[in-house]
């Protein structure tokens, strides 16, 4: 009996080291990218923003915040909302169409495989590359302006002078038309394995109380998608606000934030205010915080129907 008592909390402290071994190795393993994270993003994020609150002499001040005050950086701040709002929604609703297209076929079948693998290219489509095909689609000597004016004779105003602006390519409002093009691919990405979620057995219990086809989808499968839904907006939302190098290509000035903080780089243009840039840059940090921080609730509240 000695023994036996003896020897049960040897094999437990044995046992004991196992776990807390396997978490080092798990942290040990984790170090590389928590390296990656600090060097290229967290360390770059706190110097752009906290280059903002220091004058020309290198002084600490909060007077560079006026210029959230000036009309031009309020009008492109605007102008940034309501591109990434309005491509983020016709993302979303193009998005989730085909997500309920594709559930009617084979989670392993050639149709899904294709769609997964063009949505995970085409969503991490952009920049240059983006630009060029778009212009060279539907600029001003584009294949679809030209192949419109040849065989239909027309002019494609809608693309070559948009509000007596110029192309329309080259202005804010075009942005939305690139910018959908890697939108919907990000939305099928995100928004599939909600769908997928849909369990059959909710549909049979809908179907033996009496329920239709559209019960089901108004009063079950709707309200359990919709926090997946809104979450994947605001995902889309932030992805817009944030683009910069696609926007860039096509639009020579300002017009959204992304491109004000490069101007701002280049030669100040708010009189009066030092390192516009990084006031510019703490705006779009606390507005992507705040995004993140809705998408995580809804997100969380969305994993509940997903286990």
């Amino acid at each position: 009996m000695t023994v036996a008592v003896s020897a049960a909390p040897a094999t437990t402290a044995r046992g004991a080291g196992k776990p807390s071994r396997r978490r080092s190795l798990v942290w040990l393993g984790l170090t590389p990218f928590a390296l990656y994270v600090v060097l290229f993003l967290a360390i770059p994020a706190v110097l752009a923003v906290g280059s903002g609150f220091f004058d020309s002499t290198g002084a600490f001040t909060f007077a560079n915040l006026k210029a959230f005050a000036d009309p031009n950086i309020q009008s492109d701040f605007f102008s940034s909302f309501w591109v990434s709002a309005l491509t983020a929604i016709i993302g979303a609703i193009l998005g989730a169409i085909i997500c309920f297209a594709l559930l009617g076929t084979k989670p392993d079948g050639f149709l899904r495989t294709i769609v997964d693998s063009a949505s995970s290219v085409l969503a991490q489509f952009g920049g240059l590359m983006l630009a060029f095909a778009f212009i060279a689609t539907i600029g001003t000597q584009g294949l679809i302006t030209v192949w419109l004016s040849q065989t239909f004779g027309l002019t494609a105003n809608v693309f070559n002078n948009f509000n007596n602006g110029g192309p329309l390519l080259y202005q804010i409002p075009g942005l939305v038309i690139p910018y959908l093009y890697f939108q919907v691919p990000l939305m099928v990405l995100t928004f599939m394995p909600a769908m997928e979620g849909l369990k059959a057995t909710w549909g049979e219990a809908n179907a033996t109380l009496g329920g239709t086809r559209v019960t089901y989808w108004t009063r079950i499968a709707m309200p359990i998608l919709a926090p997946a839904f809104f979450g994947s907006v605001i995902l889309l939302f932030a992805n817009s606000f944030s683009s910069y190098a696609t926007a860039a290509a096509l639009i020579d000035q300002g017009g959204i934030v992304p491109l004000d903080i490069k101007q701002q780089l280049t030669s100040e243009t708010v009189v009066g205010v030092s390192n516009v840039a990084g006031v510019l840059a703490l705006g779009m940090v606390v507005i992507m915080i705040l995004l993140m921080t809705a998408y995580s609730a809804l997100q969380r509240r969305a994993s509940r129907w997903q286990r």
